[in-house]
């Protein structure tokens, strides 16, 4: 089950319906047993790969989360009541569990961020997961923080973009991060919205890229897909990758006046909900990095906000 990717640390690969179906778990070795960075979701196949690794005679110390999106929070909980396993968190990730603590709240807020950009009417089943989110956390870490995964020391480095709370660890003397959500090695991470709260996480997302030449690494370690050996390649086909987006999003407020989701339908057709969000998200929070920069201006009729190219 276990995976090793280098010395002192090995992989597991948690598998679930939905979403991204599947996480990368590390386990950090130490003397008093791993630490396992990221958990997978709240699911009974989550959980079933997690008992059998325990069922093999496995000791945990203590779990640390990236970031607490519900694929990588979802089974800290679990982790703290069935196994007595402490769990580690951000003081950013905290305000963010309590904030998805309350589920009307969220729910309020996705459905006025859809409606108010032309969305569809949020299901009734959005939002029901709070209950992850119920646990007080054993301890706490912020940025610049020097922590111990293991027998291993890294550095807590705050990446926001991908969720307010993201943070890498990054280990110096190996040239090693392990990277979370933050860089994904085939796919762009999604930026968006999902508390509804309207900001701009984009450029949030740019300055953390940025920061990216300050780590030199050799082996980066994500929270989905395959090892990234060389980060600076991958950092330059995504950032090109979110400029050609830009770009295109640009072009089409120039030709007619539009919502998020009339554009997200220009660029990627029409869409299911559940494939709907995150090509809206993803767009919407374009339509914002742009008029943060002066580009396009959005205008409300009717309730909804439109947006168009500035002359």
């Amino acid at each position: 089950m276990l995976v090793d990717v280098c010395e002192g640390i090995e992989k597991l690969v948690v598998r679930f319906p939905g979403g991204m179906q599947e996480v990368n778990s590390y386990l950090v070795k130490g003397e008093n047993g791993y630490t396992v960075i990221d958990t997978g979701i709240y699911a009974e196949e989550a959980i079933a790969t997690w008992e059998s690794l325990f069922d093999t005679g496995v000791e945990v110390e203590k779990v640390v989360l990236t970031h607490t999106h519900q694929d990588h929070i979802g089974l800290a909980r679990w982790f703290q009541d069935q196994k007595g396993v402490p769990v580690f968190i951000s003081k950013l990730g905290y305000k963010e569990m309590l904030k998805h603590r309350d589920k009307a709240r969220i729910k309020e807020n996705l459905a006025d961020l859809l409606h108010m950009h032309g969305g569809p009417d949020l299901p009734g089943k959005i939002g029901n997961d709070s209950f992850i989110y119920e646990f007080e956390p054993d301890g706490f870490f912020e940025e610049t923080d020097t922590m111990l995964l293991g027998n291993q020391l890294f550095e807590a480095v705050w990446t926001p973009g991908h969720a307010p709370d993201h943070y890498c660890f990054y280990q110096k003397d190996r040239k090693l991060m392990l990277i979370g959500d933050h860089i994904l090695n085939n796919i762009s991470p999604v930026i968006g919205l999902w508390t509804g709260e309207e900001f701009d996480p984009l450029n949030d997302y740019f300055a953390s890229v940025e920061r990216m030449q300050h780590y030199p690494t050799e082996l980066v370690l994500p929270g989905h897909g395959e090892n990234i050996y060389r980060l600076g390649e991958r950092v330059k086909t995504l950032m090109q990758r979110h400029e050609r987006r830009l770009n295109e999003v640009e072009s089409i407020v120039k030709a007619e006046f539009l919502t998020a989701a009339g554009v997200c339908e220009k660029i990627y057709g029409e869409l299911n909900f559940a494939r709907f969000v995150s090509p809206f998200m993803a767009t919407l929070t374009r339509l914002i990095y742009l008029e943060a920069m002066d580009k396009v201006h959005r205008f409300y009729h009717n309730g909804k906000a439109y947006f168009r190219y500035i002359q």
